[in-house]
């Protein structure tokens, strides 16, 4: 049985104005093995589109071409990636060696594709290197060696897996005389060791020592003769030792993981500046991503505890609201004017909380007592330049010289309040009598800001200075004008109103005055006493499902506060989202321009039997080692920055508005990996598709 045979193949190529060209007119001729064999013709002869043809690179013909009796036409495309891997050697003109591999990893080459041991490997690359004369040159690159050295890299690599058929593309063409006869050599002893050797050659000297001569011509065959100068020398010692592997075949192994990880790593570091740039782009991005959720996970951290800081565990406060999700103005506008309880509505309140706790919590003690509730009141006043109901003063005398500031909030003291709560002075109470005049003195506590407006250098210069409030507004249609002295008694700490003045009155007080105006102060909130923090929280998950009410001022402005930088994080993050878009389009292109870059290298691995799933399995490994590298980057270097960062503000402010959770790193390491994958699967799947012979031909 002949090694190959070739019937009435025909080959057309379609040109651009849908006409054909025939390359291939009628091709009759079969090869045995030992032989060595020169196709000779002219250029567009055919010879190279027959080598194609043979070597399964290029299945659109017509007629027979069959390999130990099998026709190619019958092969699918797996079966044509086997053919190439084990039946057939290529050796290029121009070497095509892969120029960031090793030498030792380019004769490999085809060996790492059929996921062979790694000892088996090197063992078999360094018996061939050696009897080519290369095993001092097995960690160089290719540019490190001469022409005739690179042409023998081909060799062995063509010869790592034993074929049976050798095909040599011009394998002389680019070397000088005497490097020309070392390689005819090693042609010669291979075809000797009982393999098929066919050469494409426009030289004479080539075909002069073939033993058999096969000339074409305008796709014709016009000359097929043996060269009976020829003598086969059979050798003791072969060039190649015959592959165990083909005499008990296995299970077909492919590129595994790790080699592909392997060649992966290669590819990144022979293009390691572009990449690092691009690596750099993803972790700016992701870096950029753990540092807006890390401050807006802070800073709604911060202004949560600030209102927990203003509040008691076994106090429930119970307010109004207009805000929902339909309204998300009405948490602003419960501030700026709240809306007072109506007659009889506190009771229903109060009344529904009961029947909820006998229907959901029989077992609790704890029912509210109507006749033990507080009381309490607040506006936003015209002072805050937003719309508030009431205007209120505050006069004093600074050096004899009578001055006065606006208040920006009237606030009732809420029964939650503590020593804790001040930075100086005590907790204001009923009015007091002066012992000088018996005249009846307020007491209020304000904000630190008054310190400022009295030009004072300590706020506890503040405490027990005499100033007169004036506050004007209408209750039910009735105007209410107070004009009272009073007595600063404390300073209230009052961080989330840091710079604005605000008062603090006794409610029972405040109602006094109302009623001595002939009207009826209308409180805004009420207060629950509970028996524990376990029947505050239920009370407030109660009040939390139903709608229209709302906690203290303190809860209204951290839910408004958290609104905002729940908004401005998601902002944030939508930014930092469009900067990893940006960046997955850049991964994109630079790994399209890398296709490009490494056509001819694809066109190499499809000629040594890889499929289009291992071309893919590159491609996709190094987009996502690209993702992986790029994430624990940015992840080290968020840690780093934000670790300043805290640093910073601590010694800034006295407190870092960063919150950095574990999951933060998780999603941005999760992130750089899916987007770098998914920027990374159209060029590896344009990869994969490219024509081998078309690949092999770019420049």
């Amino acid at each position: 049985m002949k090694e190959l045979e070739i019937n009435h193949v025909y080959k057309d190529y379609k040109l651009g104005n849908k006409s054909k060209f025939n390359a291939l007119n009628d091709i009759n001729v079969a090869f045995e093995k030992g032989e060595l064999v020169s196709i000779v013709g002219e250029s567009g002869s055919g010879k190279s589109t027959l080598m194609n043809l043979i070597g399964g690179l290029d299945s659109d013909y017509s007629g027979e071409i069959k390999i130990g009796g099998i026709d190619l036409k019958t092969f699918k495309e797996k079966q044509l990636d086997d053919y190439r891997k084990k039946k057939i050697g290529f050796v290029f003109q121009s070497f095509n060696l892969i120029p960031h591999l090793s030498i030792l990893d380019n004769v490999t080459i085809a060996l790492t594709l059929s996921d062979v041991k790694e000892s088996v490997k090197l063992e078999k690359a360094k018996t061939i290197l050696k009897k080519l004369g290369l095993e001092n040159q097995l960690k160089k690159k290719p540019t490190q060696l001469s022409g005739g050295q690179k042409q023998r890299v081909a060799i062995a690599r063509a010869l790592i897996n034993d074929p049976d058929i050798i095909l040599a593309d011009e394998p002389t063409g680019s070397l000088d005389s005497a490097t020309t006869l070392q390689i005819l050599d090693i042609m010669k002893e291979i075809a000797d060791d009982g393999k098929l050797v066919i050469m494409v050659t426009h030289s004479e000297k080539v075909a002069s020592i073939s033993s058999r001569i096969v000339e074409l011509s305008d796709g014709k065959i016009i000359r097929d003769e043996k060269n009976e100068k020829y003598k086969a020398e059979i050798k003791e010692t072969k060039l190649v030792e015959e592959n165990a592997e083909k005499l008990e075949p296995k299970k077909e192994k492919h590129l595994s993981t790790y080699s592909s990880i392997r060649l992966s790593l290669h590819n990144m570091w022979a293009s390691r500046t572009k990449n690092f740039l691009m690596a750099l782009g993803v972790t700016i991005s992701l870096i950029s991503m753990i540092l807006m959720l890390a401050f807006g996970s802070g800073l709604t951290s911060y202004i949560d505890s600030l209102a927990q800081s203003y509040s008691s565990p076994t106090i429930v406060t119970v307010s109004k609201s207009t805000g929902s999700a339909e309204n998300p103005m009405g948490a602003i506008m419960d501030l700026i004017s709240p809306t007072p309880y109506a007659d009889g509505e506190i009771e229903t309140v109060v009344n529904d909380i009961n029947t909820y706790l006998d229907e959901n919590y029989s077992d609790l003690d704890f029912r509210i007592d109507p006749s033990q509730l507080d009381y309490g009141y607040s506006t936003l006043t015209a002072a805050a330049g937003m719309g508030g109901n009431a205007s209120a003063t505050i006069n004093f005398d600074v050096n004899g010289q009578e001055k006065s500031s606006g208040i920006f909030y009237l606030y009732t003291t809420p029964p939650y309040y503590t020593e804790e709560q001040l930075l100086a002075g005590s907790l204001s109470g009923s009015p007091t009598q002066d012992e000088t005049t018996g005249e009846s003195i307020g007491q209020i506590m304000l904000s630190p800001k008054i310190a400022e407006e009295m030009g004072l250098e300590n706020i506890e210069d503040a405490l027990g200075k005499i100033v007169t409030v004036k506050v004007s507004y209408s209750i039910n249609n009735i105007p209410i004008s107070i004009n009272e002295k009073c007595e600063i008694t404390g300073i209230v700490d009052v961080n989330m109103f840091a710079t604005s003045l605000v008062m603090y009155v006794d409610y029972d007080y405040l109602a006094s005055l109302v009623s001595e105006q002939g009207a009826t102060l209308s409180p805004t909130s009420f207060y629950i006493h509970t028996d524990s923090e376990s029947t505050t929280d239920i009370i407030n998950n109660y009040l939390s499902t139903t709608e229209g009410y709302t906690g203290s001022v303190e809860n209204q402005m951290a839910s408004m506060f958290s609104e905002m930088m729940s908004t401005f994080s998601i902002a944030l993050a939508i930014i930092a989202g469009i900067s990893l878009i940006v960046a997955m389009i850049m991964i994109l292109v630079v790994l399209y321009m890398s296709v490009s870059e490494r056509t001819r290298e694809i066109g190499v691995l499809k000629s040594i039997g890889a499929r289009k799933r291992d071309i893919k399995k590159i491609f996709t490994t190094e987009s996502f080692l690209i993702g992986l590298f790029s994430g624990i980057i940015g992840v080290i270097f968020s840690a780093i920055v934000g670790g300043l960062l805290i640093l910073l503000f601590n010694s800034l402010l006295g407190f870092a508005p960063l919150t950095f959770h574990w999951y933060y790193f998780v999603l941005a390491l999760g992130l750089s990996v899916v987007i770098s994958v998914l920027a990374g699967l159209y060029p590896a799947s344009k990869a994969a598709k490219l024509d081998p012979v078309e690949s092999l031909r770019h420049e």
